[in-house]
């Protein structure tokens, strides 16, 4: 390769490396509490949703907002997109293997994904700022998890969330997303079973 063809490369790569900063930073702004084990949302201001002593907060149904576009590949590299799964109700966990409450939180999703997955319910993973894949990997070995997860190392995707509504602000983030496709609920913490049924079941029993 010519030197003037490495020249030329130079500030492509610069430019990359400048992109992968500034969504890091983003990203890093958004989380301002990350891998917190715990925390509430306020609810005022023009937000449709109301927040509860317990760290959910919920959306009546005819107020809640839209998911954004959430798609790309998946830590075992497929292609996923959390508009297939309309019609079914899905958990979102966002999570990394570098964070704690994620490890502690992670049983208890494995178990409730299992006893509710005959109901129409889809557990879907964010996978956020680990280098690599290999790692998220090894974490769903360790923690026997078999829903997928998509692979989100910059955050860009939990940044495609409005602000001033349910959006995953800290890691663990988990939403519940009814089967029309819109936010239902939210919390900011990590999650026992008993909580994330608490949270799961009545969107669930929606008509």
């Amino acid at each position: 390769m010519s030197a003037a063809c490495r020249a030329d490369q130079r500030p492509n790569r610069t430019r990359g490396r400048l992109a992968l900063y500034a969504a890091g930073a983003a990203v890093a702004a958004l989380l301002l509490s990350a891998c917190g084990s715990g925390g509430t949302s306020g609810g005022a201001g023009k937000s449709n949703y109301v927040s509860g002593k317990d760290g959910i907060s919920t959306v009546a149904k005819g107020s809640r907002d839209a998911v954004p576009d959430l798609s790309g590949k998946t830590v075992d590299g497929k292609q996923l997109d959390i508009a297939d799964y309309k019609g079914k109700v899905v958990v979102l966990n966002v999570w990394g293997s570098w964070c704690p409450p994620c490890r502690a939180e992670a049983p208890n999703f494995v178990k409730v994904a299992k006893e509710t997955a005959g109901q129409g319910v889809q557990f879907v993973g964010i996978n956020t700022r680990d280098a690599s894949t290999s790692l998220a990997k090894a974490f769903e070995t360790e923690q026997k998890v078999t829903y997928p997860s998509l692979y989100d190392p910059t955050g860009k995707l939990m940044l495609r969330f409005k602000k001033g509504t349910l959006n995953p602000q800290t890691i663990p983030s988990t939403l519940i997303i009814d089967r029309d496709g819109k936010i239902a609920a939210r919390t900011l913490q990590a999650l026992s079973e008993e909580k994330l049924h608490e949270m799961l079941d009545p969107i669930v029993a929606e008509k």
